[in-house]
């Protein structure tokens, strides 16, 4: 029997020798972006098909006191569901490696991903009335 090490490909020995390189503080960033990107796979379109413009309104979901950037970006994919989310995720990856990786605030990310969102959803808006 392959002992769990030997049936590691390369690239997640690769990513386990940098994961075993950082200091915790680290580690949770590191983490917390794979979980970002996990989330953001999920959140794409399954398939090619067009995505319906029936006119429809945000979920309420009421913003958290204390609300990490992950947790800000799922709220708001499911606040506004009906929202094609290939190219948003596209500029919410990128607030959300201003927050990881060059320690732009939460809060400060977050009123930038709502402002983000509400674009989008205004766009979606005038997009879908004829």
């Amino acid at each position: 029997m392959l002992s769990s090490q030997s049936k590691l490909t390369s690239d997640r020995k690769s990513l386990l020798k940098c994961f075993a390189l950082l200091d915790k503080p680290q580690r949770a960033m590191l983490l917390a972006f794979a979980e970002f990107l996990v989330a953001r796979n999920e959140a794409l379109p399954a398939s090619s098909q067009a995505v319906e413009r029936t006119p429809v309104l945000p979920k309420k979901i009421a913003r958290p006191r204390k609300e990490t950037v992950i947790g800000a970006i799922k709220r708001l994919s499911e606040t506004y569901y009906m929202l094609d989310r290939s190219e948003l995720l596209t500029e919410a990856s990128s607030l959300m490696s201003a927050h990881i990786m060059h320690g732009r605030e939460a809060v400060e990310v977050i009123d930038d991903l709502e402002a983000l969102f509400a674009t989008y959803y205004q766009q979606h808006q005038s997009d879908s009335t004829p």
